[in-house]
């Protein structure tokens, strides 16, 4: 099996939408290692992050951080090892336009 160590996926959501941030590729499995959130805004913001089994819709039962603060012009890394499937689906929300997200980790195929 090959192990490919990258960038999972970045992205600068909407406020207040929930965006897929990475999506498992068929055939593959991959481990999460770790997930930047950055707040360029100069105000505080909350934050969330879900983790969808087969891109099911989002539910209550899929969210590991539900609106945690993040200070202004600051960043938070949680280091998680979490462990997916293909078609697995990490989803991340914003209070604001400012925020970015950052998945690191490791695609086995």
């Amino acid at each position: 099996m090959a192990q490919t160590h990258k960038v999972l996926g970045q992205s600068n959501p909407a406020a207040t939408t929930l965006t897929t941030l990475y999506t498992v590729p068929a055939a593959t499995q991959a481990i999460v290692s770790s997930i930047v959130i950055c707040n360029q805004a100069t105000a505080s913001g909350t934050y969330r992050v879900a983790v969808r089994p087969a891109g099911a819709s989002a539910a209550a039962l899929h969210y590991v951080v539900w609106d945690s603060a993040i200070p202004a012009s600051d960043s938070i890394a949680l280091t998680l090892g979490i462990t997916l499937a293909a078609t697995d689906v990490i989803s991340v929300y914003s209070s604001s336009s400012a925020m970015s997200f950052h998945a690191y980790g490791v695609e086995i195929s």
